[in-house]
């Protein structure tokens, strides 16, 4: 008898042992799609190199270049100022109209689940396709925007969008916001959905309606979801390139007026780093390093005060 339950518990704990190999493949994954490609990132960074062939070994000196000489402190000032001007964009357009969709939506009307399908239904398409027909939409000879606008007399209204330096990167962050806000709007949707309703009805009976009680208790109550969606959203601003390269190419036509730093990493690391087609691997390399620390440090800094707030609430 005892001799079956040594058995028994030698199984058991041998059981215990392979359970822990499981995570080995998500692991590896891991290793090798994420910590190797920083590692490396930070490797190439710390060399100089003859195209794609490593040179010696220079220290930060890629680093200095980048903040200090021409033109590549320039292109970085304005590509990181373009970045933040996506953030602010995408947080009061995409994140504002899609929490008062989702408490549109939130407050039962007729047709709500009809219109959560189609609210999420641009994010089914690829972003290079979402791209390439707003390319088409916002035409300034056949598009549909200026024909639309001409034929209700606004035609004064009508301008080349993605021409424009003074309207590109605007018009970029609408279409942004307009794939992305069904997103929103379901995170934000679950976050209202998860209120207690007996807190509603509290407050009701208290007296709070309306925008008080919107600003009260439903927002404080939300604040999960409210920080989902904006650390989403800084991590997605700051790493803007599939819609600025399908809308706009690598240039960041025009004029540089649409660049962000992921579109300047790409002129730096594949060519045309100063208009030109020369590549520079060492400060591509640097700028990933810089932009990967500047997206980890805030996410992380938002997330812990953010947190803090919803304790407090």
């Amino acid at each position: 008898m005892d001799k079956t339950r040594t058995r028994t518990l030698q199984q058991k704990s041998s059981a215990k042992w392979l359970i822990h190999l499981f995570p080995l493949p998500a692991l590896l994954v891991y290793v090798i799609f994420v910590l190797y490609p920083l590692f490396s990132a930070f490797t190439y960074s710390l060399y100089d190199w003859k195209g794609i062939a490593k040179g010696s070994f220079v220290g930060l000196q890629n680093f200095i270049m980048l903040f200090q000489q021409e033109p590549y402190n320039e292109m970085f000032a304005r590509a990181f100022g373009h970045n933040v001007i996506y953030f602010v964009g995408e947080m009061i357009v995409q994140n504002g109209i899609a929490f008062a969709l989702a408490y549109i939506i939130y407050r039962k009307i007729r047709g709500a689940e009809f219109l959560k399908a189609a609210y999420f239904l641009p994010r089914l398409l690829s972003v290079i396709i979402v791209g390439f027909l707003w390319k088409l939409i916002l035409n300034p000879n056949f598009g549909a925007l200026n024909t639309l606008l001409a034929k209700v007399g606004l035609q004064e209204w009508a301008r080349p969008w993605l021409g424009d330096p003074d309207t590109a990167l605007y018009a970029i962050i609408l279409v942004n916001s307009w794939f992305g806000i069904g997103f929103a709007v379901l995170i934000f949707l679950a976050g209202l959905q998860a209120i207690p309703e007996e807190l509603i009805e509290a407050a009701r009976l208290e007296g709070a309606g309306g925008l008080r009680l919107l600003t009260r208790i439903i927002l404080p109550l939300c604040m999960p979801s409210l920080t989902i969606m904006s650390v989403l959203t800084f991590i997605q601003a700051f790493e803007a390139f599939e819609l600025v390269y399908a809308m706009q190419g690598s240039m960041g036509e025009p004029y540089y007026s649409t660049d962000t730093l992921a579109v300047f990493f790409y002129r730096l690391t594949f060519g045309g780093a100063g208009g030109g087609d020369t590549v520079a691997i060492g400060l591509g390399s640097a700028l990933a390093v810089v932009l990967f620390a500047i997206v980890a440090s805030v996410s992380a800094l938002s997330l812990y005060v953010m947190r803090k707030r919803e304790v407090q609430h």
